[in-house]
Order: structure tokens, then sequence, then C-alpha cells
């Protein structure tokens, strides 16, 4: 089985799991940074844990859910991992949030899966094989102007009256899970997807790989490349776009200075 024959299944597995303990009834907590945990999160993560480390025991390990362990900064591979991402959207009943894993290789994705459970939507990619979603290739979009452009974000950011250049008119809509909303721009559905806010590691990994596999221009907002398997496993970061739009966004966001 390859690498992403076994997370396909792996994912397809927990978000069925995911939706079993929805349907249940969800014990929810809140994490040390104030953000909200469910018992379906750790039972996921447990699963993808267990699944993924007795098919691949030599790869490194990073998931949400898991306590960090600097060991995974010495493997060559390892499974970058969101159990559920967009949990506020899964605790409230909607459809927006994804199991995300990929494996990641040197730093760059290789394989890559952002399964959309309660959507049954199943976005896949492997390094040089282009992006599929439910088995069928997509594609970014061929949007060259933002001017009317289908933008997954903040609608308050794009109108925030700090823009050196007002925004043009756009459609701007949002959704719960920054990984899916990767996978959107990557099938053409959308055209962008902008957040000027740090992401962690688990929530772009597998949707970096699809979006690219799939034609679109993924990178900070200053256009700097991701790595991954950092030490802080962060990126101050994310513009997503279709390769048309992707230069006129870099032109706004590039000179906002952001911590790294």
């Amino acid at each position: 089985m390859t690498d992403l024959e076994l997370i396909v299944d792996a994912a397809q597995e927990a978000g069925a799991l995911a939706l079993k303990l929805q349907t249940a009834g969800l014990h929810i907590e809140k994490k040390s940074d104030g953000t909200p945990v469910t018992d379906a999160d750790i039972a996921v993560d447990t699963l993808l844990k267990d699944r993924l480390g007795a098919a691949r025991p030599d790869y490194g390990w990073l998931s949400e859910e898991t306590a960090d362990n600097t060991a995974r900064l010495a493997k060559r591979r390892l499974f970058i991992v969101d159990p559920i991402d967009g949990t506020r959207a899964y605790m409230r009943g909607k459809p927006w949030w994804a199991v995300c894993i990929a494996v990641v290789q040197d730093g760059r994705p290789i394989a890559g899966v952002v399964h959309a459970a309660a959507l049954d939507e199943c976005f896949e990619a492997m390094l040089g094989g282009g992006a599929t979603l439910n088995g069928q290739p997509i594609q970014a979009s061929g949007t060259t102007v933002l001017n009317g452009c289908r933008m997954l974000g903040d609608d308050k950011m794009f109108a925030h009256p700090a823009w050196r250049e007002p925004w043009p008119p756009m459609t701007i809509e949002t959704r719960n899970a920054i990984a899916y909303r990767m996978a959107l721009v990557g099938s053409g559905a959308f055209d962008a997807a902008v957040a000027l806010s740090a992401k962690s590691e688990w929530d772009i990994a597998a949707a970096s790989l699809i979006a690219t596999e799939a034609g679109a221009m993924v990178s900070d907002h200053k256009g700097e490349p991701f790595a991954f398997n950092t030490p802080k496993a962060r990126a101050r970061s994310l513009i997503c776009a279709a390769p048309g739009v992707y230069p006129l966004i870099l032109a706004r966001t590039s000179p906002i200075d952001l911590p790294n």
C-alpha cells in the first residue's frame, strides 16, 4: 500500500468515526490557549496515530492533538495531522470540517488528503501526480482579475481602512477549516484564500500539496514558500490562489509586516 492509499483509507475511517461520535453527542473542553477540543478530536487523533504508526513505525508524527516531540525533527519522513480541522464547525453541526493528513519528506509534502466527511468530499494528491476530488482531477481557476473573484477570508479584513489600495468588489465567503478552504481553491470552486494570521503546519501541510498539484500557488503573504517539520511548526500567514490572481494579491499583502 502506498503512502497516499494508506492516508486516504485512514482519513475515511477517521471521518466515519467523527460522524458517529458527533451523532452520539460531544464532550467539549478548552485547551490552554482557549480553543475548544472535543472527545472526538482526541479519539480521531488516537485512531490515526495507532493506524498510521503501525503501518509506518519509522515515520515521525506531528499532530494538533498530540504533545509535540522534538524527535520528529530528526525524521526524514513524518505524518502531519489535523484530526478535525474546523472543530468549531464540527461542534455546531456545520459541514465545513475535515480530517487532514500529509506525509512530509525533507520538509516537503509528498502525499496529502483532506477529507470533508460530512460533505462526502475527499481531496487527495501525490507529489507530481496531480490532485483529485472523489477520484476526479481538479484544477485551479483561470481567473486573472480580483474584481468579482471568489475569495475565502474575513470580509472585515478586506474592508479594513489600513489597506494602501482598497480591495475591489469580490464575493467573500468563509469556511471554518483552513485546509478545506485551500482545497476549494485547488478545485476551482473559489479563486483564492487569504489569512493574515499564523497557521499551524497541520492546518496547511496536506492542503498545500493538493492546491499546488491542482495548479494553485501557495505561500505566506510575502510570497515565501512553506517549509514543514520546523521547530515552531507554524507559518505566519497564508495565501492560496489561482495563478492569475496570486501576484495581484501579493502586491497588496507583501508590504505588510507580520511576526515570524
